[in-house]
């Protein structure tokens, strides 16, 4: 009997480790097959040309060229937009370096499998599809569109394009899409935030963090933001009530307790974060230190246990670019109660450049490429 037993585990840890050679052997073969169009030679095409930020390999930001790229033209349902004006966010320099590495089974493992780097986006509108009715030629729009670092983009007209507030100039438009749409959701969907509450914005300083403290202003919340001792006045200039040098002050160690953290830094351990909310508080993570490997995957595991456990919601998530957000935000735009902080401003042909000098990490809201 027992060696019947001791037969049968042989035969399923053969069959399994078969498996997982077989898996290591697809997977490499994917690996060293992998490719992209950066090694197809360039043609002339009906459309003509135009400028793009294009990368075809990971690496540093010296990877990312600006290269004639085929101009694309609208089909039916597309708006064919001439990119004003582009903004960097942190997703760029991940994919440029394809890291954390789990993001390249998406992204492509060897080489990136798409070439165009850049999402947020404003500029004029060239042309239309022949069932687009929401936009003509010559609106003002601005949204959020894989390829933005480019002359030309092609965006589908429900998705996330909206039209620019005319008080509001392409480069301040161009910053929103990601970092306000993350912002505002995570605020209000993760967050469910509530006037009077005490909000807490963990790097206030940063793209997101100077969009979240003027977002949860508007909604009424008494707000802190934490940044270093060279961006107090900054954060304080856009709204907050209280700012807190994280140079000088532990807001973990503090005697004040929060409704709701949106956190973009990670810098603190969940259970230290958990320590500063109220009993019936909720934790929301939109960003945090981003290892070569998983992170920050095991911050937002350990996030989900925590909220099994307790009273207090522990969430983690991804911004949703949709069109009716996009709106939200052309209101709060348009009327004054959110407005864009711009650190530095770069052409299309610093691409790489810009996208450097944010993955360094101490850009103060957002960069903008400007597109010629």
């Amino acid at each position: 009997m027992f060696w019947v037993g001791w037969t049968v585990l042989k035969r399923i840890a053969w069959w399994f480790g078969g498996l997982v050679a077989l898996g290591l052997l697809v997977a490499l073969i994917a690996y060293w097959r992998s490719d992209n169009a950066c090694s197809d030679p360039k043609r002339p095409v009906q459309g003509g040309m135009m400028k793009a930020a294009v990368y075809c390999e990971y690496g540093p930001p010296d990877v990312v060229k600006v290269d004639d790229v085929e101009k694309p033209t609208p089909g039916d349902d597309q708006v064919l937009v001439r990119v004003r004006a582009a903004s960097v966010n942190p997703l760029d320099w991940h994919y440029m370096r394809g890291t954390p590495y789990f993001m390249r089974l998406d992204a492509g493992l060897r080489v990136p499998k798409v070439t165009r780097l850049g999402v947020d986006f404003a500029g004029t509108v060239e042309a239309v599809g022949n069932k687009v009715t929401r936009f003509k030629r010559g609106d003002e729009v601005f949204g959020g569109r894989t390829g933005a670092f480019a002359q030309y983009l092609l965006v589908r007209e429900d998705r996330a394009i909206s039209l620019k507030p005319p008080n509001v100039s392409f480069e301040q438009a161009a910053t929103v899409a990601v970092a306000a749409l993350t912002a505002l959701q995570g605020l209000r969907d993760q967050g469910k935030i509530q006037p009077g509450q005490k909000v807490l914005i963990n790097g206030a300083s940063g793209g997101v963090g100077t969009f979240a403290v003027q977002i949860a202003k508007s909604f009424g919340a008494e707000v802190t933001g934490v940044c270093s001792t060279r961006n107090v006045d900054l954060v304080r200039s856009i709204g907050a009530d209280h700012v807190i040098d994280y140079t000088k002050e532990d807001f973990t160690q503090g005697a004040q307790r929060y409704d709701l953290i949106l956190d973009n830094v990670g810098n603190h351990s969940l259970s230290e974060s958990k320590r500063a909310l109220t009993p019936k508080g909720t934790y929301v993570i939109v960003g945090g230190p981003a290892g070569r490997w998983l992170d920050p995957l095991p911050r937002a595991v350990g996030a989900m246990v925590l909220s099994r456990f307790g009273s207090q919601p522990m969430r983690m998530f991804l911004a949703n670019l949709n069109q009716q957000d996009l709106g939200v935000m052309r209101d709060l735009l348009q009327s004054g109660k959110v407005k864009p902080v711009i650190d530095r401003q770069y052409e299309l042909s610093q691409a790489g450049e810009a996208i450097g000098y944010v993955e360094r990490g101490h850009a103060r809201g957002k960069v903008v490429i400007a597109v010629k």
